[in-house]
């Protein structure tokens, strides 16, 4: 079975202390999920048509495992930390090859 990928790129943070409000929810989430953290921050190099902004790359052992983190209860609770315009965002779960 595939891996999967959740990839968070953050276009814009106005509010960094509800960024680090969610973080200190979301991270333990998404470890009990199943998630592991292969990257989270800023890139080192951007080419092409690439943005420097934060980015954040989760594997999962699988895509429905990867969306039933996305869904659990207690990642809902940390997007909660986050309002309705504390960052804009895009979220993309992919499945691996």
């Amino acid at each position: 079975m595939p891996k999967a990928y959740l990839i968070s790129a953050y276009q814009e943070i106005h509010n960094q202390d509800a960024l680090a409000a969610y973080a200190k929810l979301a991270l333990p989430s998404l470890t009990a999920a199943g998630g592991t953290f292969l990257v989270r921050g800023m890139p080192a190099a951007v080419k092409e048509h690439g943005k420097m902004q934060r980015t954040v790359l989760i594997q999962f052992d699988s895509l429905q495992a990867a969306l039933a983190a996305y869904d659990s209860a207690g990642y809902q609770a940390a997007m909660k930390e986050l309002g309705d315009n504390a960052v804009v965002r895009d979220i993309r779960i992919i499945e691996g090859v």
